[in-house]
């Protein structure tokens, strides 16, 4: 184990029980997420991605213990929490917090935002300085809010500036860690690089480690050091950002990447699109050997017998895959440009 890491896990897995009857008899689980493990040094970026049912938000929900894991550890700052009561975790909240996706659901319409911010400070007994009133302004500054708004109520808000409250929320208390669950996904495009810009300089500033939870790749390659990439509850590939996305090694990292948009039309002729056929297994019953096999294009007998295991291929780049893909260097893509073009184009529109 990495003695500078913040966050292992290991073996990770969640199954949600099935149950039916009267005596509610458990007849098959849900296979949310099975044996993930991985690494999060203090300060880096680690991106979780994959397609909507692949496990990624349950992952994120079991580290910040909102959902107790099945099997498996989670080791943070030298301490397991894996099974860790509701009172003992009370004061970790402290140092793991979480970003949730829907800026819209996610605050009480009902409160103020010095109530939703301040409320860290209240639930954990926290004293400050110049009272709790300060703390939150001086945070919704942070964040690029105005002070003044303290009083003011959600509804008030654009979706940014809310997910910016959120943000502001999760800030309250200094964290160590943050798990971002698709931060930007709801936002337009030209706000979703203000927020990635934010998430960086916060980073930055404050020496926070983060989780991000995401399925836009493009989104993706702009804010992380590492890169994990999930598939129907297992982790198939995980890797640097750069060696991920210009030597993806698992079939399935090749077919997302395949699908990211680029803005330059020359690469993109001469760029592959890999359509995968069929649709993704059902967590209830998966498939056998490689999960990924009824619908790889390079998939063999082995692929449907044998579960493959992360395989080293270069230095902090490991695949789960029986048929990898060769190491050849492809064309980048160029996502932040893509970001950038997007909010351009956004504004222009508004002019």
């Amino acid at each position: 184990m990495n003695t500078d890491a913040l966050l292992s896990v290991s073996g990770l897995t969640k199954h949600f029980p099935i149950r039916k009857g009267l005596l509610q008899r458990q007849v098959g689980a849900v296979q949310a997420v099975d044996d993930v493990t991985f690494e999060v040094a203090r300060g880096e970026t680690l991106s979780i991605v994959g397609e909507s049912g692949c496990g990624k938000t349950t992952t994120g929900r079991m580290i910040t213990r909102l959902i107790e894991p099945t099997a498996g550890s989670i080791i943070f700052d030298g301490r397991d929490i894996t099974h860790v009561s509701v009172s003992e975790m009370r004061p970790l909240r402290r140092d793991i917090q979480m970003i949730f996706q829907d800026p819209y659901n996610s605050l009480n319409p009902r409160h103020t935002v010095g109530t939703i911010v301040g409320a860290p400070y209240r639930i954990q007994g926290i004293e400050t300085e110049h009272g709790i009133k300060r703390a939150v302004q001086d945070t919704l500054e942070l964040v690029g809010l105005n002070p003044e708004h303290y009083n003011r109520y959600p509804h008030e808000f654009s979706g940014g500036q809310r997910q910016r409250i959120g943000i502001a929320r999760s800030l309250a208390l200094k964290p160590k860690l943050i798990v971002a669950d698709e931060p930007v996904s709801a936002l337009d495009v030209s706000i979703q690089a203000q927020v990635i810009n934010l998430l960086e300089d916060l980073q930055d500033e404050l020496g926070l480690t983060y989780v991000v939870i995401a399925h836009d790749l493009s989104v993706v390659r702009h804010m992380s050091d590492r890169v994990a990439v999930m598939y129907l509850g297992n982790l198939v590939e995980i890797a640097d950002r750069m060696s991920l996305y210009t030597t993806p090694r698992h079939p399935y990292t090749k077919a997302l990447l395949s699908a990211v948009p680029i803005p330059d039309t020359s690469r993109r002729q001469n760029r592959e699109r890999i359509r995968l056929e069929g649709d993704v297994p059902s967590p209830i019953d998966p498939p056998p050997g490689c999960r990924f096999n009824t619908r790889c294009w390079k998939a063999t007998d082995i692929c449907r017998t044998q579960v493959p295991v992360l395989t080293v291929f270069a230095p902090g780049h490991q695949a789960a895959c029986h048929h990898p893909e060769e190491p050849t260097v492809a064309t980048p893509a160029t996502p932040a440009a893509a970001v950038t073009q997007a909010a351009e184009t956004s504004a222009e529109g508004d002019a």
